[in-house]
């Protein structure tokens, strides 16, 4: 339920990635009234789930303060991890999705949740690659980054 008192600000996000693992760039899109602000950033050996989670991270860490905020990605992997729980889940479980199998980008994990206890945030899907405006602009700044030169190392999947 969205606080009537905050502002509210559209997300939208997208990641990439030239292979998985490989080269990978997240693009972000922050709208408030019809103002728009662009973020991205590349990586020269990460995940496309990484860039998804990022690119969601990204545009909440540019917020100056609490916000309300509707957040459009077309992965269903962050979508879904979040409007069904899984994400917490395996928060409780000490970081693991079954008693053997431990859940991935948990440094990424640990920065949304921080995030997602400053503002409301509603996750909403979106269909890729199938001209939503936004989604597209995204996806380009995504493989862009990707492709950008002396990309720095995405620590957090070095340390697996």
């Amino acid at each position: 339920m969205f606080d009537p008192s905050l502002k509210t600000v559209e997300l939208f996000t997208d990641g990439a990635c030239s292979g998985n693992p490989g080269s990978g760039g997240y693009g972000t899109i922050l709208r408030y009234k019809g103002k728009t602000k662009e973020f991205s950033g590349g990586f020269r050996l990460t995940t496309n789930n990484r860039m998804e989670i990022l690119s969601v991270i990204v545009g909440l860490e540019a917020l100056l303060e609490p916000c309300n905020v509707s957040v459009y990605s077309d992965s269903k992997y962050v979508v879904d991890a979040i409007n069904e729980g899984w994400v917490y889940k395996w928060e409780l479980k000490g970081w693991m999705r079954t008693p053997k199998d431990p859940a991935l980008n948990v440094d990424l994990w640990e920065r949304l949740l921080v995030l997602l206890d400053e503002h409301n945030v509603e996750f909403h899907w979106v269909k890729g690659h199938n001209g939503h405006a936004e989604n597209e602009r995204c996806d380009r700044l995504a493989v862009a980054a990707s492709q950008g030169e002396n990309l720095p190392e995405d620590e957090g999947y070095q340390k697996g």
